[in-house]
């Protein structure tokens, strides 16, 4: 079943409350598109959220190639732009994070994680996409992957085989006989629960806001009739704030995601004790 956005507000047009018709709720048929291109049966199709995928990755570079193929000294509005957006994370995460010596490798990475998760989110509120990509669980989990991958490399890099196995499993003599148990626990959240809260953090807060939001604009266009009016006016101001809030979450989760990816690789260069 197809759930564009567009398309689950293109229920019966004038079906209101009071119409006899029941209220078409969003729910998981509201994450799934039908492809634009190929065959949703086989391995091979594009849909909407690659397309938008794809649109974020060609702006973001775009914005920034813009930004810095003439640097000037005296920087210009788009450049000023960029560089706050560059500096913001390179100071304010990888700085405060790894260090200013260990971390400035990491900057090229940490600031493409957090423009392009911050686009994905932002396809939310564009009118015609109305859809955060980060939505859908496989994008956050790849990414997750991907900072997982250098962690692991990194810890193996930095401190060999028995050091990694002393980083991932928390060892410490310190802690006597509750030791055996404390480092199944650290083994089993670093190795197999720290990629799957990376990716469901940023995908859960974006699938329940994005609920939301269709809640409420589906609500606002139903109670339109009689005295639903007037609940339809409140509907209408609680998805305009919710809109607002969304802003500022989309915002929010992007920078916890990179904040957490530089902790982990703050942790895979830190010297075990």
């Amino acid at each position: 079943m197809s759930a564009d956005p567009t398309q689950v507000l293109a229920f019966e047009t004038d079906c209101h409350i009071f119409d006899g018709c029941g209220f078409p709720s969003p729910g998981l048929h509201s994450f799934l598109f039908e492809p634009i291109w190929g065959d949703g049966d086989s391995n091979v199709y594009f849909n909407k959220t690659m397309l938008l995928a794809l649109l974020g990755s060609i702006i973001i570079v775009g914005f920034f190639w813009a930004a810095f193929r003439k640097p000037q000294v005296v920087p210009g509005k788009l450049q000023m732009v960029a560089e706050a957006g560059y500096d913001f994370i390179r100071r304010g995460v990888v700085y405060e994070t790894i260090g200013k010596k260990e971390g400035e490798k990491y900057v090229p990475l940490v600031v493409s994680l957090f423009f392009f998760v911050w686009m994905m989110n932002l396809w939310s509120i564009v009118p015609i996409a109305q859809f955060p990509v980060t939505s859908i669980i496989s994008y956050p989990l790849v990414l997750a992957l991907i900072v997982y991958v250098l962690w692991v490399s990194l810890t193996f890099k930095r401190h060999g085989f028995v050091g990694f196995f002393k980083n991932v499993t928390g060892y410490d003599k310190s802690l006597g006989p509750v030791l055996p148990l404390a480092m199944l626990i650290e083994f089993f959240s670093n190795i197999l629960i720290r990629p799957f809260t990376h990716a469901v953090r940023l995908f859960a807060n974006m699938f329940a806001g994005h609920t939301l939001l269709l809640l409420f604009t589906i609500a606002s266009w139903y109670l339109l009739n009689g005295i639903g009016i007037a609940y339809a006016g409140v509907s209408f101001i609680m998805t305009v704030v919710m809109t607002a809030f969304e802003l500022f979450i989309q915002a929010l989760q992007a920078y916890v995601f990179v904040l957490l990816t530089c902790t982990y690789i703050q942790g895979a260069l830190a010297e075990h004790h």
